[in-house]
């Protein structure tokens, strides 16, 4: 089974949240963690690796909580996954190294997991949070496609 963690899952939550509130200003923690129903000591220790990649900025103070760092147009699925994941890699083969594979001259498994890979990798860099909230608002399978299509 292919699975993303509670951190990739997560992450994309409270962003989604943040991409909802764009330009309103800093939305608190706590606010983040009761809509999405995640808890707020998990998410406070999700944050620093969304605002080192530059996708959330935390403001300090009374007032103070966190916003996106960039139009939410601008950010995609899979630009919070790998903050908080790394490196999507579905196998060993599907990387260039293959992790020294005596059989990597003859097997399949190579041309298979890399073509996986990159399907699965476009796929999440192709949905952006603006794209995600157009899907919640129901703008319509076809206003998606046609952001799909142009950003492809």
């Amino acid at each position: 089974m292919i699975k993303v963690s509670s951190k990739g899952r997560y992450s994309v939550k409270a962003v989604y949240e943040l991409a909802l509130r764009y330009g309103q200003g800093p939305v608190a923690v706590s606010w983040i963690a009761k809509a999405e129903n995640i808890s707020e000591q998990y998410l406070e220790q999700l944050m620093p690796a969304l605002k080192r990649a530059g996708i959330v900025v935390g403001m300090r103070g009374a007032q103070g909580g966190y916003m996106l760092g960039k139009p939410p147009a601008l950010i995609s699925v899979y630009d919070v996954v790998r903050a908080v994941e790394g490196p999507i890699v579905l196998t060993d083969c599907s990387t260039d190294e293959a992790s020294g594979c005596a059989d990597m001259d003859t097997c399949v498994g190579p041309d298979v997991w890399s073509r996986v890979q990159e399907a699965v990798t476009e796929t999440m860099a192709a949905m952006t949070f603006e794209m995600l909230i157009a899907l919640q608002r129901g703008v319509g399978k076809r206003r998606l496609e046609h952001l799909l299509e142009s950003r492809g």
